[in-house]
């Protein structure tokens, strides 16, 4: 069962980095802050479909290897299943 934190979300998964707790979140929070600091006045549109084109083709190399190439793990891991894996590997072309 999930408890939720004092926000009343579920609590992040969380890595640490020198002893130090760094949730993902902060670090998507960082990285979409650095993105909007950078756009010297630039207006962006789409972010959201750039965000998930940015984020999933990495998230799928990284998980796979994390799974050592195991791609029922890496589906299990992901939360998918391993049709919609290996729909997502052809895709980026990181199929074998």
């Amino acid at each position: 069962m999930t408890t939720n934190n004092k926000n009343g979300r579920a609590p992040e998964t969380d890595i640490r980095v020198n002893g130090r707790e760094l949730p993902l979140r902060s670090h998507a929070e960082r990285a979409l802050s650095d993105y909007f600091t950078h756009l010297n006045g630039s207006h962006p549109s789409g972010l959201y479909d750039l965000v998930l084109r940015e984020v999933e083709e990495p998230l799928f190399r990284v998980v796979l290897d994390y799974a050592a190439g195991n791609q029922s793990r890496a589906a299990d891991i992901l939360g998918i299943n391993r049709g919609t894996l290996r729909k997502k590997l052809r895709q980026f072309g990181l199929a074998n």
